[in-house]
This record gives C-alpha cells, sequence and structure tokens, in this order.
C-alpha cells in the first residue's frame, strides 16, 4: 500500500469535509459580515442528533441525517432570530455579533456535554471494515459519500446563488444591506434563510464528520476554524473560494506532518493563516 496515493486521498476527504463548513460559513459571512463562531457547533448538532435517532430511537439512516439537517438549519435560523437578529436591530458592531456568537457556541457545547456526556462516540457501524483500493490507496465507502456530497451541494448552491431569485437577493443584501432595505427586500427573512441554509449544508459536514472520524463535544470550535481558515484563504465571504481554500489547507495539513508528527496538524493550520494575514489577508479570490 503505497503512502502517496492514500495521502492524496485523505487529502480531498479532508478537504470536502472543511469544504462543507466553508461553505456555509462564507454564505453567512457573505451576507452578513460577521463571524459566526457557533457555526461549527450548530454542525456538532446535527451529528448528535443522527446519533440519538440511530442509536437510541432505533430510527433508519436515511430519515435520521435528512432530521440531522433539517435540525441544524433550525438551530442556525432560530439563532438569528434570537440572538443576530437583535442585534442588528441596535446596530451592533461585528465584535459584538462575534462574541455573541462565541457565547452561543458555549451553551450549544455544554447542553450537548450534558445529553450526550463528554465521550468520544461513532456514527459509523464499529464493525464495518469495508474498504475499497483506488491507485494503491484504500478509501471507506463513507468517504466516497463525502467527495459525492460536496460536489453535489457545491454544484446546487452554485445554481441556486447565481440563477434564482432567492440568489440575486442573496447578493444584493451581500453588497449593501441598506441599499437592498431601500429597494423593498425584507432583508431579516432573507438573512433569516441564508442562516438556515449555511447551517444546514455545516450540518451535513457535522454528520459526515461523525461517520468518518467520530463526534465529540469540543468537536464544534474545531470545526469552525477549520472552516474559517478555509475560508480565509480562499477569500472571506466568497463563497466558492472557500472550496479552494479547505482543498488547500487540507493538502498542507496531510503532506506537511508527512515527516512529522500528526500533533502538528494544527499548529501548520494556523501557521497558514498567519501567513495570509500577513501577506494576503483578503484570501485568494478576495469578496
Amino acid at each position: 500500500m503505497s503512502l502517496i496515493p492514500n495521502l492524496l486521498i485523505n487529502t480531498f476527504i479532508t478537504g470536502s469535509l472543511y469544504a462543507l463548513i466553508a461553505l456555509g460559513f462564507n454564505l453567512i459571512y457573505g451576507t452578513t459580515h460577521f463571524f459566526n463562531m457557533a457555526h461549527g457547533a450548530v454542525a456538532m448538532i446535527a451529528g448528535y442528533v443522527v446519533l440519538y435517532l440511530v442509536k437510541t430511537m432505533g430510527m433508519a439512516m436515511v430519515p435520521s441525517v435528512m432530521i440531522g439537517v433539517l435540525m441544524a438549519g433550525a438551530v442556525g435560523y432560530l439563532a438569528d432570530r434570537v440572538v443576530f437578529r437583535r442585534l442588528r436591530t441596535k446596530q451592533g458592531s461585528g465584535t459584538i455579533f462575534m462574541v455573541a456568537s462565541l457565547g452561543l457556541a458555549t451553551v450549544f457545547q455544554a447542553i450537548i456535554s450534558i445529553l450526550f456526556s463528554s465521550r468520544f462516540q461513532m456514527l459509523s457501524a464499529e464493525n464495518d471494515f469495508t474498504v475499497y483500493h483506488f491507485f494503491g490507496g484504500v478509501i471507506t465507502p463513507i468517504q466516497v459519500v463525502i467527495l459525492i456530497s460536496v460536489a453535489c451541494i457545491a454544484t446546487a448552491l452554485a445554481f441556486l446563488l447565481k440563477s434564482t431569485r432567492f440568489g440575486a437577493s442573496v447578493r444584493a443584501v451581500s453588497d449593501d444591506v441598506q441599499v437592498a432595505k431601500i429597494v423593498g427586500l425584507d432583508t431579516d427573512r432573507i438573512i433569516g434563510r441564508v442562516f438556515f441554509l449555511g447551517s444546514a449544508i455545516a450540518g451535513i459536514g457535522g454528520i459526515l464528520v461523525g461517520f468518518d472520524s467520530g463526534l465529540e463535544p469540543t468537536m464544534g470550535l474545531s470545526l469552525f476554524f477549520k472552516g474559517a481558515i478555509a475560508s480565509i484563504i480562499g477569500g472571506a465571504g466568497n463563497v466558492f473560494g472557500g472550496i479552494f481554500g479547505a482543498f488547500l489547507l487540507a493538502f498542507i495539513e496531510s503532506f506537511g506532518i508527512w515527516k512529522i508528527s500528526g500533533e502538528w496538524k494544527d499548529a501548520l493550520s494556523f501557521g497558514v493563516l498567519i501567513l495570509f494575514l500577513f501577506f494576503r489577508p483578503k484570501g485568494v479570490f478576495a469578496h
């Protein structure tokens, strides 16, 4: 079994997971212009909803996943409706929004820890060792699903944003929310839908992470950071620039720890972030 093919496969898998988080993150950031630090926690919630429905309630996998994705979207929508919309009414600064989202992330993490304990849990069956051999590397069925999922979601999102009235409204709010209000757009309603959609996409990412590598209550902050770093690399607010950033970050992580300990992976990620903030703060594809 060759190392290079497996590193490449791991790059595509990890990059796809980061891309799902970054897609939702950039969609929300591009519309609201603040860093939603609760984004990763919302993704985590979707994974735990599926865990509860499948392993406690005995529900079939497909409807459980659908409910988990809808639950993530609903949590994101309610977070906007209950917290962020009120802050917009009071014209809160970006810092206030970010601190409020960090508070939400902390609350979500605490609730998950209370309900499910802090121990590590897997969504996939523990006795499932099915693998496929691909050009000298090894890939699992769930990893194939991850690759297909990110391709389908990115394509569907591109169509939605570029070819529908909703997409035109999102672009208008993103460009200038005050002008959007003047021309008669219900900006709060549009932003609420963006939160639902972006959170639902993140929920898909959280569920797939649960199948691929497992769930733990502290994973939300890690998912946020990886999605945010990918977004900054690609261009914060540029929805599809985040995909490029996600795969570049995954490549650096996968090949960067080839000769060193895997414990340095997060340090590599933040090192890349610092370099981009110094030399390309607007990312590769500026919004």
